[in-house]
């Protein structure tokens, strides 16, 4: 559960999340470490050598919902992603997608990953990302991030999640042949 659960989606909220992510800092190196809401547990963020990570929004759980009643869920959940895509796009131009099922199969089998990729795992952020950047952040010196969105789900009667994350370097694609 995130610290997000319960709220009705707002794009305008998450375009604001994502802006205040973007107007703070970036660990330059450090261990990854998720945080979780003093009272309840639930995640509010990550952060990790290079990047922050935080939900913007999380739909119903899943659980006891059948056709058409899962496909409609999922669906709206689809369906505020691609608002939020829209609205991005229309501020940073073209999106690139990258695909999450390499850094999954990589972790099912042991295999090492980049800590953005172990981080989104970690907190069963499976859906592939929807990436800008590199995008200018003004300031007192200009930066340059890289902006991704997704939205998911662990399994089939967990609620989608849907997240922002920041970085400093590019969210690229892993190679599939080392999946």
């Amino acid at each position: 559960m995130t610290a997000r659960a319960g709220e009705e989606f707002d794009v305008g909220r998450a375009v604001a999340d994502i802006d205040a992510l973007l107007a703070g800092q970036v660990p330059a190196a450090g261990p990854t470490v998720a945080v979780g809401d003093p009272a309840t547990g639930e995640w509010t963020t990550t952060r990790g050598e290079g990047f922050r990570v935080l939900p913007l929004w999380e739909g119903e759980a899943l659980t006891g919902l059948y056709e058409p009643e899962w496909n409609e869920a999922v669906g709206a959940a689809e369906a505020h992603l691609a608002l939020l895509v829209r609205e991005l796009d229309g501020r940073w131009g073209g999106h690139r997608r990258v695909a999450m099922h390499v850094p999954l199969f990589r972790k099912q089998r042991g295999a090492p990953l980049p800590p953005l990729f172990d981080a989104l795992l970690a907190q069963d952020c499976y859906g592939d990302l929807t990436v800008w950047g590199p995008v200018t952040v003004e300031g007192p010196e200009a930066v340059r991030r890289w902006v991704a969105v997704g939205a998911g789900h662990s399994d089939g009667d967990a609620p989608v999640v849907m997240t922002a994350t920041v970085s400093d370097r590019p969210i690229v694609e892993l190679p599939a042949e080392d999946a």
